[in-house]
């Protein structure tokens, strides 16, 4: 049987089970958010959240998507009408659910005049984001870099959006960062600020005092979806979808208590909506994300592809679990009835699940922007406590191998001064030129410049 003409859409919606789809009237929802970053990870996560919360009866919280970066995700999803799969997979099999909380897909700059006017409407109440740490256009001392944070930047859109209700004398919005940021509200917050107040101070004042900015801890692993992947989707529901997801059964979602208006019933649906997110936060940056940020170069280096094979090499789970047990749980405090030696068990099955093919290379991307948050959090943690680490260092030192291009070209917006420092230097020598007084990186770990030629050595 063949596919091609057979595409996933609201007319062929009919043709999937009951069981894999909702069962709202999309056509009678209107549009309450506008995201930032409609990518796999939007869609299996907070697009899905948003559809289980329409589908149990919370309803106008439709999705628009805005790409500023590339139209192939408006080209797989406007055929489709806004339609996707998400295909959850454990070894106990995969569960399919088709998501209908996506209405409509903008890209920059093709659509920019709709993307403002849909953050301007009366009936959006929420500007989320997962546009991955580069896209808040830091420079390396983690202040706003106006050199990227010009036009199609989300500071452009946010401030013209938001400048349209103002003069309309509509309410603020929500603006919910959703991305590997520690304190990713705060940072959104003060980024926006900065941005502000070179370009319009007043704006500044109404957007302090009308809108807010929760902070929020992102859980779920998505890795990219193959060729393969949509096959076996295709044969399942009979249509093709060339939108489709895949991720795995385990999903978290920690929200701030802290809205500008409405917002969907999310913890309805399984989000937990707290007063202090930060101890989840912490926990998932440093343990999770730390760790596969280091079994992402060191299991690269060993000559593995995937996730499930890296932690099934006895000397790489050894040292992923030191990182998550002994060099990253000690730093986090713990809410109440967080039991991080739990976490860190679910963590090692989550990495172990072979169903999911997580690309190594994918996870390692953007080293420069997740590094901070993810390893020299810890280490300066540790360095205050007298803790050394030496699991985040064996994983700093792959990583070096890795920007001197042992894994095939580097992606990173830093790439071409990165690795023009790492091929010339020694292990040490590149340590100091990144950490050191005066280096590129964030000057989070404060350690001397002797002490990193020693660790490096």
């Amino acid at each position: 049987m063949t596919f091609t003409q057979n595409r996933l859409s609201s007319e062929r919606l009919a043709q999937v089970s009951a069981g894999s789809r909702f069962s709202y009237n999309r056509t009678q929802q209107a549009i309450g958010i506008v995201h930032f970053g409609i990518g796999a990870f939007h869609r299996a996560h907070q697009a899905w959240y948003t559809d289980r919360a329409m589908d149990a009866g919370d309803r106008n919280w439709a999705t628009c998507g805005v790409s500023l970066r590339s139209k192939n995700v408006a080209d797989q999803l406007t055929p489709q009408d806004g339609l996707y799969t998400v295909a959850e997979r454990s070894e106990r099999g995969t569960h399919l659910c088709v998501v209908g909380a996506v209405q409509e897909v903008l890209v920059h700059p093709r659509d920019c005049n709709a993307i403002i006017e849909r953050l301007s409407s009366p009936d959006t109440h929420i500007a989320s984001f997962t546009v991955t740490e580069k896209g808040y256009c830091r420079s390396a001392d983690g202040s706003l870099d106006p050199d990227r944070a010009g036009a199609g930047s989300i500071y452009d859109y946010l401030t013209r959006g938001l400048a349209l209700r103002k003069e309309r004398g509509l309410s603020g919005l929500t603006l919910l960062s959703c991305d590997n940021l520690a304190d990713n509200g705060r940072q959104l917050e003060r980024l926006l600020k900065a941005y502000c107040a070179e370009n319009d101070a007043q704006l500044g004042e109404w957007i302090a005092t009308n809108c807010t900015f929760p902070c929020t801890m992102v859980d779920r692993i998505v890795p990219a979806t193959t060729d393969a992947d949509r096959t076996d989707i295709m044969e399942i529901l009979q249509v093709q979808d060339e939108a489709a997801v895949v991720t795995e059964s385990f999903t978290q979602w920690v929200i701030e208590d802290k809205f500008a208006g409405p917002r969907p019933a999310w913890e309805q649906v399984g989000a937990e909506i707290v007063s202090d997110v930060a101890p989840y936060e912490t926990a998932k940056l440093r343990m999770l994300n730390g760790a596969h940020s280091a079994l992402a170069y060191l299991g690269l280096k060993a000559g593995y592809t995937f996730v499930h094979e890296a932690i099934g090499d006895p000397a790489l789970r050894s040292l992923v679990e030191q990182l998550m047990r002994e060099e990253a749980a000690p730093t986090v405090a713990t809410a109440d009835g967080q039991s991080l030696p739990s976490y860190a068990e679910a963590l090692i099955a989550r990495f172990a699940n072979p169903a999911l093919q997580h690309k190594l290379i994918q996870i390692g991307m953007d080293g420069s922007q997740k590094i901070p948050q993810r390893w020299l959090e810890t280490l300066e943690a540790n360095r205050t406590a007298g803790r050394q680490c030496p699991a985040i260092i064996a994983a700093m030192k792959a990583w070096f191998a890795h920007l001197r291009g042992d894994n095939g070209p580097v992606e990173d917006p830093m790439a071409d001064r990165l690795t023009e420092i790492a091929s010339r230097t020694s292990d040490a020598q590149c340590a100091v030129a990144l950490f050191g007084e005066g280096g590129m990186m964030p000057r989070i770990w404060q350690v001397s410049e002797e002490k990193l030629q020693a660790l490096f050595s």
